[in-house]
Parts: C-alpha cells; structure tokens; sequence
C-alpha cells in the first residue's frame, strides 16, 4: 500500500526536530511496501513539470525520486537562484540529476561554503554543476568532504589542483577518507621503493598530474606500474623519472587498455622500420602515445607522414602528436601553401600553441613575399 490516503504531501520544515518526526512517520507507513509498487506523487510531477523539469528523463534516471513524498525542489530552486543560476539552468540540473531534490537547506548551505573554499566565485560553482550536477549532489555527506578538503590540503595540494579535482574527478571527494589515505600511502611506498627521497612530494606530484588516481584502484595502479617498468626494461631510478614526468599520466587506464595500446605502437613502429629500442625510447619520451586510441594516433602518423614528415623526425619530437588529427591535418595543408620544407626547417613549428602558430606563419609569409 502507498500509505494513508489522507497523506499527500508535506512542506519541507524549517525546524529539524519537527521534520525529523514527519519523515519516520512517512517511513512507517511506506517501509513494508516494495518501492515499485508505492505510486508517483501527483503534486510533486505537477510541481516538477511547472519548473520545467524533464519529467521523462526523471523517470529514465531515478524514477524513485517521483514517488517520494518528502522532497525540497522548491528549496533547492530559490538557492540555485541565489547563487545566480537561471530557471532553465535549475530544471536542467534537476532533470539529469533528481536526487539533488531531496537534499535539505542545511545540507546544500554547508556544502556550499566548503565548494567556495576552493572556487572563487559562485558562477564557477555553478558552471560545474551546470555541466555535472552529480559532483555536488551525489554524495550526502559533507563531514567526509570536509575532511577529504583538509586532507589533500595537508599533502601540500594547490588550490588549483583541488579546483581540478572537483572539476573532473569529484568522486575523490566522494571517497572516504581512509580510501583516499590508503591510495596517497600506496604512491609513497612506491616512491620510496623506487629511491625516492622525498615520498610527500612524489605522491604530491602524482595527484597534481592525474587528478584521476584517487578514484582507481591501488592494484591497477601497481599493474601498471610493473607493466612499464617491465615491458620498458627500466630500473628503478628510470621508472622513478618516467612517473615524476608524463608516465603518471596514464596510470589511471585499465592495465589491458594499456598493454593492448603498447602492442599496436609497436606493431606501427615496426612496420615503418622502426627497431626494438626505437620504440622503447618512443614510449620512454612520449607515454602518452599509450592514452590515446590506437586508430587515433596511427592516423595521426600517417597524417604526418603523408605531409612530408619522416618517422624519425616524429619519433625525435613527439609531442607533436599532442594535438588531434583535424589540427595537424590544417597545419600542414597552410604550411604547404607557403612552400615549408620539413627537411630543411624541421618540424618544431607544428608543436606550438594556435597563437605562436599564426605568428610564425605570418612571419614565414612576409619572408617569402
């Protein structure tokens, strides 16, 4: 049964005491029924539907939120509103995450000045739930945020790299802090088995240079590890330097996403004539060739070789590889139209910023006419 059917809805209330007995007294009678079973609430679909939410898309994500008797949307609405979001903004948020209307005043107060310790401004905050309301919604614990904040703050972390964090891998703040400790403790062993001197510093600089660590496994991150260290035939030293440096930027990826990566690289390499130790110091120099996707980065050296590049001069910069195919497929077509020859000039003008690119290419111009 849905329970007493004089019961429809209730104002979310302001005294906590008051409210606390009203919610057990809805869990009363509503406890013994299947979820499933318990009808969606009139009021609040009629209320959702005049702020514009999505109703459809309510039901295709947490359709349990639309049975719920208790619930503060009109709450989370004049506060959203407050800290400068628009209507069509807030009925956004709310379609695409629908628990957000279950969280109370108190809780989104709180949560809100531990998010402004990070951010500057409230239109920042705002942007990121705009973008993923489940970075601020999901967890409900703000004790556990509170702590992981002072935590990582204590490692030494910047506010920019907590500004990353939260940005674009908010589930660390999700995690429980003992997670967290146990994954920061991890990389400082390994730093130390690695000769590290400084164990503090060196999981620092993990972190900073993945914010996507803290939410992997320690066994993955180990897997891949010994992975690298292995297939790279590195010593202890050298992997120590390979994950002070762009190497730390793929230890979050599945152990097999990587090894099937290492495989169609050296497969690439060694069809272009490429050595053993060619490919070894390829991946050595250049780790991210092992994040991208395999057809990704074999059509962007194609795309290179293609436009007059030799595969030495790739393997020798490789961070040319650093942008996506339509950029260096359009660089190459305008250096082509001013006559830029590779093998005299070399191939340093493709890695650099848009800027500095449209500058050198005057320059090249004006040198020509």
């Amino acid at each position: 049964m849905a329970g007493p059917a004089f019961f429809t809805r209730i104002p979310i209330l302001k005294n906590c005491s008051t409210a606390s007995l009203i919610i057990r007294f809805v869990r009363f009678f509503t406890s013994n029924c299947p979820d499933d079973t318990v009808k969606e609430n009139n009021f609040l679909l009629q209320n959702l539907s005049t702020l514009g939410v999505d109703i459809k898309m309510v039901r295709r994500r947490q359709p349990g939120i639309l049975r719920k008797q208790i619930t503060n949307e009109n709450g989370l609405v004049s506060f959203l509103k407050s800290k400068g979001a628009e209507d069509k903004t807030v009925a956004s948020i709310i379609s695409r995450y629908p628990r957000s209307i279950t969280r109370s005043h108190d809780y989104l107060e709180k949560r809100w000045l531990l998010w402004r310790s990070v951010f500057k401004n409230d239109s920042e905050i705002i942007k990121i739930i705009k973008r993923s309301p489940e970075s601020f919604f999901r967890s409900s614990d703000n004790n556990n945020l509170e702590k992981n904040i002072a935590y990582l703050c204590s490692l030494g972390l910047t506010s920019k790299d907590l500004h990353r964090l939260l940005t674009t891998a908010p589930r660390t703040f999700s995690n429980s802090l003992e997670l967290n400790q146990q994954m920061v403790e991890f990389l400082q062993d390994i730093g130390c088995s690695l000769g590290g001197k400084h164990k503090e510093n060196f999981a620092k600089q993990i972190i900073s240079k993945n914010v996507y660590i803290l939410i992997r496994s320690t066994k993955r991150v180990k897997a891949n590890i010994d992975f690298l260290q292995d297939v790279l035939h590195l010593n202890n030293e050298e992997v120590l330097h390979l994950l002070q440096g762009s190497g730390s930027e793929i230890l979050d990826l599945s152990n097999e996403y990587i090894k099937r990566n290492f495989k169609s690289v050296e497969e690439k390499l060694d069809l272009l004539g490429c050595t053993n130790e060619q490919t070894t110091k390829f991946i050595i120099k250049y780790p991210l060739a092992l994040y991208v996707s395999s057809g990704n980065l074999n059509n962007k050296i194609n795309c290179l070789l293609e436009g007059g590049i030799t595969i030495n001069q790739i393997l020798e910069k490789p961070k040319v590889l650093d942008f996506s195919f339509e950029n260096i497929k359009g660089r190459l077509k305008t250096l082509e139209e001013i006559g830029y020859n590779f093998k005299e000039n070399g191939i340093s003008v493709l890695d650099c910023s848009r800027t500095r690119f449209e500058v050198k290419i005057n320059k090249l111009t004006s040198i020509k006419n």
